[in-house]
């Protein structure tokens, strides 16, 4: 029972849930919060602030309370629109698969249905993936992009292999209970989500040559996600910037929430600069 509660602690820990009275706040708050009908299901969003759209979208398992450092921040200046994915959160969806261009294509819906052309996203873990997804399959609908703990490939190269031995213990063991107890949504739900991680993604990063738009492509020097891959994603990226934050795990934006917050924000209000030639130097 205890290693059965380790894994579910850590994989709350990589999906950004915090457990502070702040977080709390976000996700649940009946004053910000609306659903709406799209593809199949409700999806629960939260907006704040006013300004251009930003798009805050979380980690796998998580909820808009894993934002809980950005949104009053960026709700200084942007419209902040924290969503919570299918099948997470609020967002409850019957329905038995699970896919990042599935979760790319809702996003799509949600700013079809609010008359949102263009937004700026922040994207952590599974997000991040979910902004990529998004910004191939719908590249006018995203303006600037930023990443942080985002793999590519579902295997041991883009997830450390004690994370990805987690993962595939926990898809083991909701596997396993399901066989016993098939009839719990809740359980069935869980494995579902997770079992996502250990298929997906497939194509994005061979895809990814394709963006039109602007990318920070963020990572801890110890994150979950080796550093390698996230910068072989920056590489595959024809407009992006890299950062790779010391001493930092997979929560760079709870961990380092002021530095993170002001970086990312720079990266929305600066134009890209192309650094070559002798501006190597600078």
């Amino acid at each position: 029972m205890i290693r059965v509660y380790n894994i579910l602690l850590l994989l709350l820990l990589l999906c950004g849930v915090t457990f502070t009275a702040r977080a709390q706040k976000y996700g649940s708050n009946s004053a910000a919060g609306k659903y709406v009908k799209i593809r199949g299901f409700k999806m629960y969003y939260e907006t704040y602030g006013s300004g251009k759209p930003l798009l805050l979208v979380h980690g796998n398992g998580g909820s808009i309370s894993a934002f809980a450092n950005q949104i009053p921040y960026f709700a200084k200046n942007y419209k902040v629109i924290a969503v919570d994915s299918r099948a997470q959160g609020k967002s409850v969806d019957p329905a038995d698969s699970l896919s990042y261009d599935m979760m790319a294509d809702d996003l799509n819906a949600l700013l079809d249905t609010l008359h949102i052309t263009k937004v700026n996203l922040i994207g952590w873990s599974d997000g991040g993936i979910n902004g990529l997804a998004l910004a191939l399959r719908h590249p006018d609908k995203v303006g600037k992009l930023a990443i942080t703990g985002a793999n590519l490939r579902p295997d041991t190269t883009t997830l450390h292999p004690f994370v990805y031995d987690v993962i595939a213990q926990t898809d083991k063991l909701y596997s396993d209970s399901l066989k016993k107890i098939s009839n719990k949504p809740a359980l069935k739900n869980a494995y579902k989500v997770n079992h996502m991680m250990l298929v997906e993604p497939k194509t994005i990063l061979a895809d990814l040559h394709k963006l039109r738009c602007e990318v920070l492509v963020i990572g801890g020097d110890h994150d979950a996600i080796p550093t390698k891959h996230t910068i072989e994603i920056a590489e595959h990226i024809p407009q992006s910037y890299l950062w790779i934050i010391p001493n930092s795990g997979h929560s760079t934006l709870v961990n380092y929430k002021d530095e993170f917050n002001r970086v990312v924000s720079g990266f929305f209000k600066t134009p890209y600069r192309v650094i070559s030639g002798e501006d190597r130097f600078n």
